[in-house]
């Protein structure tokens, strides 16, 4: 990860931006590079990630090529991409008016894809200087329309404890962390409520050693979706609520809700609106989308600045090994940022 960000930095930096680096311990190193600008505007921050779904050795099967207008490989569209049309906004800004209009900050993290645990501070703080965000992640559907809401995701662990006895010999007295955990899955799941746009889904159960072995542990992994964020207490409220149906078995409740909703605020709506307009002027209509992942744009939507995310490439796959994207579609979505750059 971290040559990869020396990589991109020297990119940048030969654009003239002033290069920073954010260490993290557990993770790659946060770039973030500062465009001084002509005016003393409010900066714009460009927002993304470098990091990828995937492992070392993926290029072996699945190989970075161009078949007609589509370029292929691990991460094209989420989201290197995003980071090519930012360097090419930046170079375009730059040789259009001679220099880039306003101060602009450019933040990449390595930690997107894991939670953004290490840089959602640095994020945030730099979201609080800036007059506007403009998140560079895929952008929604062949058409290629913005994001201007996505659902807050929340992780909980759940784990139960029983007793491990013989199955054959002492199966009475044993306590089955696994029947345990069945049921609360039941409570779990029910907690979903579609109306509200709000998802509980159990992704990964664990439990038990052996089939002659009465389970003495079990868990399950919980993804929850939320599209506002007033039913984040509840929901956090509800799973933490849960109490042991068996009273032999002990439970832990542990996680929450680790990324806001990006809400459809009035910011949003204004920044997409001004974004509408000019690609109308650059010759094509440009859609809004509501989704359900998350992005770190949903932290900066949190805090009341006007982001607009999906600026990023045109394509399809992403996190599987038909992600690409669509070549032709890459300039006029550079043109679309710089103007967004100089309008907000």
């Amino acid at each position: 990860m971290d040559r990869l960000a020396e990589t991109v930095a020297g990119k940048f930096s030969a654009l003239g931006g002033g290069v920073k680096f954010h260490s993290a311990q557990d993770f790659g190193n946060h770039l973030q590079v500062d465009f001084a600008g002509k005016s003393a505007a409010e900066p714009v921050l460009l927002l993304g990630h470098y990091d990828t779904v995937y492992p070392l050795g993926t290029l072996a099967n699945m190989p970075c090529r161009v078949v007609g207008d589509k370029l292929t490989g691990p991460g094209v569209l989420d989201m290197k991409s995003g980071i090519v049309l930012m360097l090419e906004a930046l170079a375009g800004l730059q040789q259009w008016r001679g220099n880039v209009p306003r101060p602009v900050t450019v933040f990449l993290v390595s930690d997107e894809e894991v939670g953004s645990d290490s840089s959602r501070a640095i994020t945030e703080a730099l979201a609080k200087k800036a007059a506007a965000v403009l998140v560079l992640e895929p952008s929604y559907g062949r058409l290629g329309a913005v994001k201007t809401a996505r659902k807050g995701v929340g992780e909980y662990l759940v784990k139960v404890k029983g007793k491990a006895t013989h199955a054959g010999l002492d199966f009475q007295k044993g306590v089955n962390a696994i029947v345990e955990l069945a049921r609360q899955i039941e409570k779990i799941s029910s907690f979903t409520d579609l109306k509200k746009g709000l998802t509980v889904n159990v992704g990964i159960v664990s439990g038990g050693s052996r089939t002659n072995v009465v389970p003495a542990e079990a868990v399950a992994q919980v993804d929850v979706r939320i599209a506002r964020m007033q039913d984040a207490a509840g929901i956090d409220k509800k799973m933490r609520r849960l109490h042991p149906l068996n009273r032999k078995c002990k439970m832990e409740i542990t996680g929450g809700i680790n990324r806001p909703p990006m809400e459809r605020t009035a910011g949003v709506a204004a920044l997409y609106a001004q974004a509408r307009v000019i690609a109308s002027e650059l010759g094509w209509k440009l859609g809004e989308a509501a989704v359900g992942g998350g992005s770190d744009g949903n932290f900066t939507a949190g805090l009341g600045i006007p982001t607009l995310d999906g600026l990023g490439g045109v394509g399809d796959g992403a996190h599987a090994t038909h992600e690409h994207i669509l070549i032709s579609e890459l300039p006029r979505r550079a043109a679309l940022i710089a103007r967004l750059i100089e309008a907000v």
